[in-house]
């Protein structure tokens, strides 16, 4: 299946978030979102964090016979996994858990790292780009395309994130 370039920059744009920069924070009112907080992961937030690793490390292994590496080479495993419908869509938490494993390849290419964040929303793992509020919902990020029946391309994600946090580098500097 082919997926039209505007439907998956479409898709990316609602991954960024940050004030005036494309968010995840859907629905905000006059496009105005509290300032969020951003606090450094506790232990249980690791421990949280690899146990989703886990989940998808499994899948990886039974599925694919591979292991999985925190960096680019995961992208094929990790799309296999999403094509192969490993994870159904109903399955939100194991769909979330392969979020944190692309997660983990975002932040071995980019300037980004795990951070816990509480915004409207609640308090959730995020990727945070440098010290900034830019932050990436790659929990979500797979799970809710797959639950909106949209095809999913990891290689695209991470090529156009790159580019929107290039862009923003470019915007604020």
């Amino acid at each position: 299946m082919r997926i039209s370039h505007l439907t998956i920059r479409g898709s990316i744009m609602t991954v960024l978030v940050t004030m005036g920069f494309l968010g995840v924070l859907f629905g905000q009112p006059n496009g105005v979102a509290p300032e969020p907080k951003f606090t450094e992961l506790s232990s249980e937030d690791r421990a949280r964090l690899e146990q989703q690793r886990a989940v998808v490390a499994t899948a990886a292994n039974h599925q694919l016979g591979a292991m999985l590496t925190k960096t680019k080479s995961d992208l094929p495993i990790l799309q296999r996994i999403i094509d192969d419908r490993v994870f159904k869509k109903s399955q939100t938490y194991e769909l979330q858990c392969l979020g944190v494993a692309f997660g983990d390849v975002l932040a071995s290419e980019l300037p980004l790292r795990w951070v816990m964040v509480t915004d409207e929303y609640g308090t959730d793992p995020t990727l945070r780009f440098k010290e900034t509020t830019v932050q990436i919902n790659a929990l979500t990020m797979i799970s809710k395309r797959v639950e909106r029946d949209e095809a999913v391309n990891i290689f695209e994600l991470l090529r156009l994130t790159r580019e929107q946090l290039a862009d923003h580098e470019k915007r604020n500097h």
